[in-house]
């Protein structure tokens, strides 16, 4: 589990498709016209459905959709695109070990139900046995040190990440984790909702032990008894909000102090069933949680433990089980967590898997036939513009002091930028891979994964690595690294168009570079400096002035109502809400700077460039959503929903009023004195 995420041409990868493969260019082009927008909406009351309402209707939400709006669907053409690479790759008929065979085997053993289905249970057999010979806490342990190794992460995630206060170094870091809901609050949370949600949740427990060979009352027993008992697991974890406090989340332990505050865990030994030497250091997000935990051990039954460890088992293999357990898992986590009707089809879900495992492998294939070398130039060229208008931005702050300035700067201006794939391309030729056996791949993975992450602890940082694979429909900022990437996937329709307008590009890839540049300058960002070292650079006084901006934005998405009785939060929300308004303000700087000695734009489509930019942004946020999916982001998202994405950064910014003559009395007019000006 990772918390929290090229300058020259595409490099031939010759066991696969050879040098003379073309990309394909794409050609089309934006268009706002009546048939994507609802005109009976004013964009004086609300942009988002005046921008949107056409596209809304003309894309409903599929039954194997939550959600589906025009980043959902660019991700779903893509997937398209991936199969055919992996359908392609599985054609060759490729000598074992290769890449081709690897990615060409993981899927087709995932798309083999016959076999998944004869071998029921068999692959994780030795393991189940394993939990149930437990008679002692060392065993215990010893049990859960061999989880983690498969990534099956009963108790807390492990994994290596660069040190928030020695950036070119890497640390060993424990995470909160071990439950099977997603969020703590699910737990404890009061309401006929909540009461609703665990007893789906209880429900499937019951399920699961059923198809372990329960009869029904001892499996609602077991059941209750693993509610109670990840209920106090729950209680011992930080929310959500908590989390998100880098401060908060940096406490870094030697091995000798781990054991004082954990005697239970025994972290020498279970480090060595993990399989991997001890680290001298380690950064525990949540201290409290590991105390907490280390009692559970000390104080809960052995025989709570096994039923806990064999059911997160099954829980976290369950994807890849015979059939009855998969959809066991969705009638909980889609149904009735996010109101999805019907699960996806298989061949989707093994594609997600087979991309988890081979990603970067899946990645050179991806790349050497959609990805075209001008997407990447061009894309090199609006950053830098992005650049240069955010430092503009932060030279005409008026509320920051000079020397905090200067330190903004050193830092804007020491971002790196990743475009497109990686310049060096991960090694899988370790990885076993066979083609009659999905769940045992899925583990051998993990595990090579698994040390593949933990070879790094203590090591220097690797500034070549990618954090997502170029097919990935996503961008992220690193603040460790402090970095910007793009995956070549997202350099598409709607975010991208290289025949495109400059208006529309500036307003949707160029937003979204600007959102993830801000993020080095919002609530969290802002805590790390230019070398990525969590570090106050900030005086006192603008620090203060900082905090008073955003929370006009805290208090704007707070009024936001979801349903009559919840409202967004936007506490959990502010770094993306700040990357949002900042992403939109540093974009359009940037988009008029181009237009410097150039004849005005014309109008395309009936609107004007600067609208066009506006439209743009609005565009890439257009959604249909259930529900109960809207239930679970506002408790789970630390992203606003698409449709506040567009509305409240957009009553902030005098451009979008202007360009839209927008007025008092206006829905989408916000009283200046309430406005968030902070990029």
């Amino acid at each position: 589990m990772n918390k929290a995420l090229l300058m020259s041409g595409l490099a031939c990868a010759s066991l696969i498709f050879g040098c003379q493969q073309k990309p394909v260019k794409e050609m089309q082009k934006p268009s706002f016209t009546e048939a994507d927008m609802d005109l009976t909406f004013s964009p004086k009351s609300n942009f988002y459905f005046y921008a949107n309402g056409g596209w809304m209707k003309n894309n409903p939400l599929p039954n194997d959709k939550s959600r589906f709006g025009a980043f959902d669907k660019l991700a779903e053409e893509n997937r398209d695109k991936v199969k055919l690479v992996i359908e392609t790759a599985a054609a060759t008929n490729s000598p074992s070990g290769t890449i081709n065979q690897q990615i060409g085997d993981f899927y087709a053993s995932g798309m083999d139900t016959t076999a998944i289905e004869t071998a029921g249970l068999a692959p994780i057999n030795s393991y189940l046995e394993e939990i149930d010979a437990i008679q002692t806490r060392e065993q215990l342990l010893q049990t859960i040190g061999k989880m983690q190794r498969l990534q099956l992460s009963p108790l807390f995630y492990f994994f290596a990440e660069g040190d928030n206060k020695n950036s070119n170094m890497m640390i060993a870091n424990i995470y909160q984790g071990g439950l099977g809901m997603s969020d703590r609050d699910y737990y404890t949370d009061n309401g006929e909702r909540a009461e609703k949600i665990r007893t789906a949740y209880s429900k499937y427990l019951t399920t699961l032990w059923s198809y372990l060979g329960n009869d029904s009352l001892v499996a609602k027993q077991k059941s209750d008894e693993i509610l109670a008992f990840e209920t106090k697991i729950a209680k011992a974890s930080n929310s959500m909000l908590e989390n998100r406090d880098p401060q908060k989340t940096y406490n870094k332990f030697t091995l000798a102090e781990m054991q004082t505050m954990n005697p239970e865990f025994n972290w020498p030994t279970l480090f060595k069933d993990m399989g991997i030497e001890a680290p001298a250091e380690i950064n525990v997000n949540q201290p409290r949680f590991l105390k907490d935990v280390d009692q559970l051990i000390k104080n809960e039954p052995i025989e709570i433990w096994k039923d806990y460890l064999t059911i997160h088992m099954i829980r976290e293999v369950s994807p890849y089980l015979p059939k009855k357990f998969v959809d066991a898992r969705f009638d909980f986590f889609g149904k009735v967590l996010s109101g999805q009707p019907q699960i996806e089809p298989r061949w989707k879900r093994v594609l997600n898997t087979t991309s988890g495992a081979l990603g970067e492998g899946i990645g050179q294939l991806f790349v050497q036939k959609y990805f075209p070398a001008e997407a990447k130039q061009r894309m090199e060229t609006l950053v830098e513009n992005l650049r240069v208008a955010f430092a503009q931005r932060i030279k005409q702050l008026s509320w920051m002091s000079d020397s905090t300035k200067v330190r903004a700067l050193e830092k804007l201006n020491a971002i790196g930028v990743k475009i497109g794939y990686p310049n060096k391309w991960r090694d899988y030729s370790g990885l076993e891979i066979r083609r009659d056996q999905y769940l045992a791949n899925v583990l051998r993975s993990n595990e090579f994964d698994f040390v593949y992450i933990t070879n790094k602890i203590g090591k220097p940082v690797d500034h070549e690595e990618w954090q997502m694979t170029p097919q990935t429909v996503n961008a992220y900022y690193h603040p460790v690294y402090n970095e910007i990437v793009f995956p070549a996937a997202i350099l598409q329709p709607p975010f991208f168009y290289i025949d495109g307008d400059d208006a529309v590009n500036y307003g949707a890839i160029g937003v979204v570079i600007g959102h993830e540049m801000t993020h080095g300058f919002d609530d969290q960002g802002r805590q790390y400096d230019a070398t990525g070292n969590l570090n106050d650079w900030w005086t006192a006084e603008d620090a203060v002035k900082f905090n008073d901006r955003t929370k006009l934005l805290v208090d704007q998405y707070n009024k936001i109502q979801i349903t009559d009785s919840i409202h967004a939060n936007g506490e959990l929300t502010l770094g993306e809400n700040i990357a949002d308004l900042g992403g939109l303000l540093i974009a359009y700087q940037a988009y008029q700077n181009s237009l410097e000695n150039k004849p005005k734009p014309a109008d395309i489509d009936g609107f004007t460039d600067s609208q066009r930019f506006y439209l743009g942004y609005a565009r890439i946020w257009a959604q249909n959503i259930r529900n109960e999916e809207m239930l679970r982001r506002v408790k789970e998202d630390v992203h606003s929903l698409g449709e506040h994405r567009v509305l409240t950064p957009l009553k902030n910014v005098q451009t979008f009023l202007q360009s839209f003559n927008v007025v008092d009395g206006d829905t989408m007019n916000l009283d200046p004195a309430l406005r968030a000006n902070i990029w």
